[in-house]
C-alpha cells in the first residue's frame, strides 16, 4: 500500500511539473494531453464539455484566438500545487493587448481545479475567472484594462 502510495506521489509531483511548463505558453505552444483522462470533463465561465478531443479544441481556440486578436497575450502562471489528495490547485493571469486602434487591455485573474484519479491522471478542469465574462469583454472596449 504505501508503495503505492509513493507511486501515487510520484504521478502527482510529474503532472504538476507538467502543468508549470506547459502552461505558461499555452498561447503559443500546445500542451501535451497524456495527464488528462479521454473523458476529461472541463467547465469555465463560458463553455463546458466532456472528452479529449474538445479539450484540445479549446487549447487550439485559444491560440487562434489569441493570435487572431491580440498583439501580445500572456497567461502568466503564479502557483501549481497540490491542495488535498486529489486535486491541484492552478492560480493565474490573462493578460494582453487587443489588436484594435486604441490598443485595449485584457486582464483577469482565475485559478484552475484539477481532480484527480487514483492513477494521478486529471478527470476534471473546472476554472474560475475573478470576473464575469460580460466585464472581461468590457476590457475590450477600453483602453486602460480596467
Amino acid at each position: 500500500m504505501k508503495e503505492n502510495l509513493n507511486d501515487y506521489q510520484a504521478r502527482v509531483q510529474q503532472v504538476i511539473a507538467i502543468l508549470k511548463a506547459e502552461l505558461p505558453s499555452l498561447f503559443e505552444t500546445d500542451l501535451s494531453y497524456d495527464i488528462y483522462t479521454k473523458d476529461i470533463y472541463f467547465k469555465d465561465p463560458v463553455n463546458t464539455f466532456k472528452g479529449k478531443l474538445n479539450y484540445r479544441i479549446i487549447f487550439w481556440t485559444l491560440r487562434f484566438h489569441g493570435k487572431l486578436f491580440f498583439t501580445k497575450i500572456y497567461f502568466d502562471l503564479h502557483d501549481v500545487r497540490q491542495t488535498a489528495t486529489d486535486i491541484i490547485l492552478a492560480h493565474w493571469t490573462v493578460r494582453g493587448t487587443l489588436r484594435v486602434p486604441w490598443r485595449a487591455k485584457i486582464l483577469f485573474n482565475g485559478y484552475s481545479t484539477y481532480k484527480l484519479t487514483p492513477d494521478g491522471s486529471i478527470y476534471e478542469h473546472i476554472d474560475t475567472w475573478d470576473r464575469q465574462p460580460s466585464e472581461i469583454l468590457k476590457q475590450f472596449f477600453r483602453s486602460d484594462g480596467t
